[in-house]
């Protein structure tokens, strides 16, 4: 009797609201198919560490609400040397596993990438990154439930400014990419947002800020952090000195923005993603990732190496809530 096909799923990277989702998916469907199925936690690190387990329907109930992922992750230094991904693809076709399905951003395809050249095993991945900055994809599992605890946050700071005449920089995340920063700023109705693809000068906001016509009797600023986490107390600090008399508070949301309950759109896409994943690989497609592109879902190939991240090409955006601030 020939044996059943086996698929491993792993989580990689920054952890994502919405992971879960994709993990229960991909598991229920891979079961739903008669695959076998196992996992490892810490991504590549399990891998080295050569610590794989059979997951169950059972194993992912009851886990679509909670934020994080279930089998815990990480990035993995080891894992760059080329004699360990040697290593951890030996170990994997030892356990004659034949799927792989990778959850994470570009850092985690990268890997996939590898363990596929080095094994044959077919490799496929699901985006998951608050960041939204994957190449080839529109949108990335976790970016919803961010920008939503981002705006929550800006919500309550609003309160405090308005009923104090406080000014606040508010610093979300998004590594290299102003996605996060743009969705919040917009909709949390920002009077200014600061994005590394579109540099604003302090000295034309400081001009204004010290209008004397202006109406607004405090402001606040959304700020992306540019990967340099804590870059809104030097902008504070330039602005206190371009504005005389005027002082700002800095609050700098870090990693609140990774965690909480999956919002509906989160869940949806991560469920629909891990189905698509586990289909695609059984028809035969590899080295590719599920991606999200004008409306639909489609496969797209991983991200070239030497491809940087995916940025902010909408400067009319930011024009808009230019508009909407006055």
């Amino acid at each position: 009797m020939a044996r059943a096909d086996k698929l491993l799923v792993f989580t990689s990277g920054g952890d994502a609201p919405g992971m879960n989702s994709a993990i229960r998916s991909v598991v229920r469907t891979a079961l739903h198919n008669e695959l076998e199925v196992f996992a490892c936690h810490d991504g590549y690190q399990g891998l080295i560490n050569r610590a794989l387990f059979a997951m169950r329907s059972s194993d992912v109930s009851g886990c679509i609400q909670l934020g994080g992922t279930i089998l815990r992750s990480g990035r993995s230094e080891g894992f760059k040397e080329r004699k360990t991904q040697q290593k951890a693809a030996d170990f994997l076709r030892s356990r004659d596993i034949d799927y792989i399905v990778a959850i994470g951003g570009d850092g985690t395809f990268r890997g996939a990438k590898i363990i596929e050249e080095l094994s044959g095993i077919k490799t496929i991945g699901i985006p998951a990154t608050i960041d939204n900055d994957v190449v080839g994809t529109e949108y990335t599992i976790g970016f919803d439930t961010a920008r939503n605890s981002a705006i929550s946050a800006l919500d309550k700071i609003r309160d405090t400014s308005a009923s104090s005449g406080l000014n606040f920089l508010v610093e979300v995340m998004g590594r290299r990419a102003g996605f996060l920063a743009l969705d919040v700023g917009i909709s949390a109705g920002a009077e200014y947002i600061l994005v590394p693809e579109y540099p604003e000068d302090l000295k034309k906001i400081a001009s204004e800020i010290m209008n004397p016509l202006r109406p607004k009797r405090s402001i606040i600023i959304v700020v992306s952090e540019a990967q340099k986490a804590g870059r809104s107390f030097e902008i504070a600090d330039k602005l206190r000195k371009l504005t005389p008399g005027r002082d700002y508070r800095v609050c700098v949301l870090g990693h609140v923005q990774r965690g909480g309950v999956p919002t509906t759109l989160d869940r949806l896409m991560a469920s629909i993603m891990g189905n698509m994943a586990v289909v695609s690989l059984l028809k035969g497609h590899s080295k590719v990732m599920v991606a999200y592109q004008h409306g639909s879902y489609t496969l797209a190939p991983f991200p070239d190496i030497k491809t940087p991240a995916r940025t902010l090409e909408r400067k009319d955006l930011l024009e808009l809530n230019k508009i909407l601030a006055k």
